[in-house]
């Protein structure tokens, strides 16, 4: 097993009061109350998942609902609920009402992994009910039944919006039903089917008002309004085989009939023949109670069917100009082939235009009921050859699908967004049209790489943040389909690259976080059992969430170890690495600086030794979104109280350091490798900010005699910092710059880690080092993209262990192609096994130099914890 400072073992390590080895213990901060749960708050959208639901979920992102019905009865207004897609084998009720100003929405998640349904074929009854309710959205759910009910019901609801639903009507029963005095109930962007002579789509029954039916498509079935008064068809494309499109009965005053396309003949949509029986089948019916202030216009009729155009009141008109002549209406009615063409998708389709079909930039952008957008949720496009015969902007087309022309879709990929956060970024997703368009056109479904589910909406440029430092990816599922074919007969994924963006640092006044002797940050005294973990929570620092803080720098030392061994610190949720973290013999105080990645707001400390040991952790500093970057340095010697008459520190005494000629004045804080050497009694260092009183905490653990570093991260003011000797004698102390933290510094940490990147015991990456020799080593870093494009690392941040050396000597680390300075990272007797963290900064093609400066030779390991970057600010 290790082996480390021989003089240790024979050390003392008694809990002295003020001057004790790791220093008195003092309360947690950061650690909450054993036990304490943060209850869910609730936002604008609930999730459901059938796939990875929570069975007691709270319908966040992390723990979303199993059903539809159980967000149903908790949403309020002005939340959405996403629907991720799946099967879900249930009858849908909504019972809770929005306002006008914020209505519920439930929301399908379509996308090219699936869509929703509801019901199933099991199941008996309606699967989506409506009732008594109001104003409420429902959006891009297909709906799947036994047959014996109709599959949506609308009763006695106001404002009520169900769009791009999918439904089929069997069994005489319509595939939609409105009825019980509802009112400005919206049905659009819909593919309603049906089977037998006269199935209806939709069907607006009596005491119904303010209906509207647009920019839908109806295959085998039609549009019903009966004894519901301001009825408004508009934009939709009706595909009957020999019967009536749309037909207005009763009662059905002041109906408008608009910019629609009904193919209502026999045989093959693209080419239909007449009906046999033509007297079946006109287009479109009007009773006589509701024709006297009726309107109809901008509507194309296919002239296939060889029947009516219209059936107004008790008259069959053969033609328009009959039609006309009669009424006054139908002036831009159009008699012709409609140009459709073959059904598109499967459960959700559609019927696209041709180029050559008369519906092309011919409607009536005005008409009452118009959609921004059309059935596939694209705006209108204009054909740059076809004339604008229109109204309005004079290129809407008739029917519920518009025809487009190409379009370029570019930019995918993330992108660093300066300004705010280090880990703000942006999607710059764009898409270029051939044809001039009014507005949005094709979808994106997006992802994040902190989002666990797609997210659906315009294809545009997308911000987002990223919770931890690290790689941000996207993946892109672009489509102008709507999502409607699944999986996509045309795909335009596009991941693009990944942006590796890095965090800020936040120095903290030393904090006590665990001192396993004192029952700090663990509900016990016991020490940590041989080869065994504890579990320390951090749930916050400086009321920044755990979830937000990339990585903690904590100062861990071991204390009264029974036997030789190791302590890893690593995230919890993950495996444990094959890397130490601090290296310790039987009876040792030593402590070491540690930078370890956040998970989940647990950290584990693992005991690798055979015997029992005490854990004190102190916290240093945080990175997160915000804060300051680094600027790394070559190693420079800036404290050497054994050089020219330099004396060193006395007993419970204090060095300031005054680092203002060697840092700017924006420096926040320095990154040290302290070395205590020559002690005459055992004690400890401290290093603290200038001004402030001594810490708690500890930095550097000794005994008489002894020589030990440890990498320190120190606030500084005005660039001044103390170096306390809390011992009954004095020692010299050596301090060796790294870097500085603060304003003008842009250097952001990239969690890379903890992994062992060298061991020359094993030849792994090198071979023992010789007398006065060094090694290169690449320094490992994130690249998400594979393709070497990433920011290349500015610095390494890694724990350097030397061990079964030779001879005694001093390991350091430094810039590739740069002279090794007169500064140290690890030092180590013959025979010994001694490890210290350090920050390295990169020198030539992306190596640093590890040089053993002794005169014998030594084995080195390399546990990497991560890496800088430059950013932009």
């Amino acid at each position: 097993m290790t082996k480390r400072h021989r003089a240790a073992q024979l050390a003392v390590v008694p809990l002295l009061a003020g001057v004790g080895l790791v220093g008195p213990a003092a309360s947690a901060v950061a650690a909450p109350a054993p036990g304490a749960v943060k209850a869910a708050t609730a936002g604008t959208e609930l999730y459901v998942s059938r796939r990875d639901c929570k069975p007691a979920g709270d319908g966040s992102e992390a723990a979303p609902y199993c059903t539809i019905g159980a967000a149903l009865a908790v949403v309020q207004p002005g939340q959405t609920v996403l629907v991720q897609s799946g099967d879900y084998s249930e009858k849908v009720t909504v019972t809770r009402s929005g306002t006008q100003s914020a209505p519920i929405k439930v929301r399908a998640v379509n996308t090219s992994r699936g869509i929703v349904r509801i019901g199933h074929y099991t199941l008996s009854g309606t699967p989506l009910t409506i009732s008594g309710v109001h104003d409420v959205v429902v959006e891009g759910f297909t709906l799947a039944g036994r047959g014996d009910a109709v599959p949506v019901l609308v009763s006695g609801a106001q404002r009520i919006t169900l769009d791009g639903i999918a439904a089929n009507g069997v069994g005489g029963l319509p595939a939609v039903r409105v009825t019980g005095s509802s009112s400005d109930v919206v049905v659009s962007r819909g593919w309603f089917t049906g089977s037998g002579a006269g199935a209806t789509g939709v069907a607006v029954e009596a005491g119904v008002s303010g209906a509207t039916v647009t920019a839908s498509t109806f295959s085998k079935s039609r549009v019903a309004v009966t004894d519901a008064p301001g009825a408004r068809i508009t934009g939709n494309t009706v595909v009957t085989d020999c019967a009536t499109g749309i037909v207005v009965a009763g009662t059905s005053t002041g109906a408008s009939i608009r910019n629609n396309i009904l193919r209502t003949g026999a045989g093959p949509v693209p080419e239909p023949v007449a009906c046999a029986e033509p007297t079946t089948a006109p287009a479109i019916s009007v009773s006589a109670a509701a024709s006297g202030d009726a309107e109809a216009d901008h509507n194309l009729v296919d002239s296939a069917s060889g029947s009516a155009v219209y059936r107004w009141g008790d008259t069959d008109h053969a033609d328009l100009a009959s039609f006309r002549a009669a009424t006054g209406q139908g002036g831009h009615d159009i008699l012709a082939p409609a140009r459709l063409g073959e059904k598109r998708g499967t459960e959700r389709g559609w019927f696209p235009l041709t180029a050559a079909s008369p519906a092309v930039d011919s409607a009536d952008a005005t008409a009452p009921g118009t959609t921004r957008t059309d059935l596939l949720d694209n705006a209108h496009a204009d054909s740059p050859d076809v004339p604008n015969t229109g109204t309005g902007n004079g290129y809407h087309d008739r029917g519920a699908v518009e025809l487009q022309g190409g379009r370029t879709v570019s930019g995918s990929g993330v992108q660093s967004k300066p300004g705010g956060s280090s880990l703000d970024y942006t999607d710059p997703l764009t898409v270029t049209h051939a044809w001039p368009i009014d507005g949005p056109v094709g979808k994106v479904a997006r992802r994040f790489s902190n989002d666990r589910y797609y997210r659906v909406g315009p294809i545009e440029p997308a911000v987002g943040q990223l919770l931890r430092a690290g790689a941000a990816c996207v993946d892109n599922d672009v489509r102008f389909d709507n999502f409607r074919v699944v999986p996509p007969s045309v795909p335009v994924q596009l991941s693009g690259d990944c942006a590796v963006l890095g965090a800020m640092f936040t120095p903290v006044a030393p904090t006590r976080l665990l001192d396993t002797r004192a029952a700090v940050g663990i509900g016990t005294t016991v020490p940590v059992a041989a080869n065994s973990e504890i579990v320390l929570p951090i749930m916050s620092i400086n009321g920044v969430a755990a979830s937000n803080i990339t990585a903690v720098v904590l100062n861990v030392t071991v204390t009264q170890p029974t036997t030789p061994g190791f302590l890893t610190v690593y995230p919890d949720g993950t495996t444990a690495p094959q890397s130490s973290s601090v290296n310790f013999v039987a009876g040792e105080t030593v402590p070491n600086l540690v930078t370890v990645p956040m998970s989940n707001g647990n950290l584990r400390i693992r005991n690798s030794a055979g015997g029992t040991v005490h854990v004190v952790a102190d916290l240093q500093g945080f990175y997160s979104g915000f804060g300051d970057g680094f600027k790394p340095l070559p190693p420079t010697r800036v404290l050497d109280s054994r050089a020219n008459g330099d004396t060193p520190i006395p007993a419970n005494s204090y060095r300031v350091l005054d680092l203002s000629g060697r840092v700017p004045s924006g420096a926040k804080a320095v990154v040290l490798n302290v070395t205590v050497t020559q002690p005459t009694a055992t004690g400890v260092l401290t290093a603290y900010p200038a001004g402030s009183s001594v810490p708690t905490a500890s930095n550097l653990n000794f005994v008489a005699g002894q020589t030990i570093p440890n990498l320190v991260t120190v606030p500084v003011v005005n660039g001044r910092l103390v170096l306390q000797n809390l011992s009954s004698g004095t020692t010299h102390v050596l301090a060796d710059l790294a870097g500085w933290y603060g304003t003008g510094a842009t250097d952001g940490f990239v969690p890379y880690g903890p992994q062992r990147v060298l061991d020359t015991r094993s030849g792994f990456r090198g071979s023992k080092l010789a007398p006065f020799s060094s090694i290169d080593l690449l320094v490992p870093y994130l690249d998400p993209n594979g393709n070497d494009d990433t920011p290349k690392p500015t610095a390494l941040v890694a724990n350097l262990t030397v061990t079964a050396p030779t001879a005694g000597g001093v390991l350091t680390g430094h810039p590739r192609g740069e002279v090794p300075p007169a500064a140290s990272n690890v030092n180590f007797l013959a025979g010994e096994t001694a490890s210290n963290a350090a920050v390295v900064r990169v020198g030539a093609n992306g190596y640093v130099t590890l040089f053993n400066n002794s005169g014998g030779s030594t084995d080195v390991l390399v546990d990497q914890a991560g890496h800088f970057i430059a950013t932009t600010p």
